[in-house]
């Protein structure tokens, strides 16, 4: 069956629109049952610079909660490619989130922020750590005694957060659990030739609960819109990456001028060096140079 590519962020956006299955996505990467969802693409537009090109970015704001009655806002980024600007842009909108008034709950009139969790897509591989998906997980301590504590405070709880980076170059087919197994659908070793926005996928190789995602993939090949987003997100990336080989060549050759230029300098003290040298032999000789 071939399915579009959720890696794009138009293709991610038509998956989560059906709320079962977004339930069904993000209760499986965070390992709980979820009973209420409330998923809301989050849309940025700007323009570059220097080009007639308007850069489109979804972010996935979900507000969730378990079967302990705990709500939290579930934050979901994918990034396609890496950019040096990456990190930066995430703390600003981590940040962001921290700071959105809108991001509290009202129990019994009184106001409580809402446990931030991040999920982040990468598409592409982190430098040391091959584990194809990471939970960074928040633990209490007792600094003195280094015991666990149990209990949770929301003063903690609202300014500190748990995170899961899924890097989808080290997806394998072979998986070892079920969320390493939802996660086939986002395999790009499933590109069945040249078009990036198709993926190859066998139906009844995927267990029955997963199914209905890859069918909803499969309609969305069908749907004009999400394949014409999909062009569009192709094309700013490319800009981007452009963008970004010239500021790269610019530095290197910003670099090389100032390297020349420390390079004169050193051999234009090195020749007065040796002139002073010299001179200072023809001084103790008894010559004169300008004799």
């Amino acid at each position: 069956m071939r399915i579009a590519n959720p890696i794009y962020d138009s293709v991610f956006k038509y998956l989560l629109e059906d709320n079962q299955l977004a339930k069904l996505i993000i209760s499986t990467i965070l390992g709980e049952e979820i009973t209420e969802l409330d998923c809301r693409p989050q849309e940025h537009t700007a323009q570059l610079a220097v080009h007639s090109l308007t850069v489109y970015r979804l972010d996935f704001a979900a507000t969730i909660k378990n079967a302990a009655g705990e709500y939290r806002k579930v934050l979901i980024e994918i990034q396609k490619a890496k950019f040096e600007t990456d990190i930066m842009r995430f703390r600003r909108y981590l940040g962001s989130q921290y700071a959105d008034v809108n991001n509290v709950r009202v129990d019994q009139g009184n106001k409580q922020a809402l446990p931030l969790v991040t999920i982040y897509f990468l598409g592409h591989p982190l430098n040391y750590i091959t584990a194809p998906v990471i939970r960074v997980g928040r633990e209490y301590y007792d600094l003195t005694t280094n015991e666990s504590i149990a209990e949770r405070e929301p003063f903690i709880e609202s300014l500190t957060h748990d995170s899961y980076i899924i890097q989808i170059p080290r997806l394998h087919q072979d998986y070892r659990s079920e969320v390493e197994e939802l996660l086939q659908v986002f395999n790009q070793d499933k590109i069945p030739g040249v078009n990036k926005h198709i993926l190859e996928i066998q139906e009844d190789e995927v267990a029955e609960r997963y199914r209905p995602i890859i069918r909803r993939l499969h309609r969305a090949i069908a749907e004009r819109p999400v394949i014409d987003a999909m062009d569009v997100e192709d094309e700013v990336l490319e800009e981007l990456q452009k963008l970004e080989r010239k500021a790269d060549q610019e530095r290197i050759e910003k670099e090389q001028a100032l390297a020349d230029k420390e390079l004169a300098l050193i051999e234009k003290e090195q020749a007065l060096a040796e002139q002073q040298r010299l001179l200072a032999l023809l001084k103790n000789a008894g010559i004169d140079p300008n004799g």
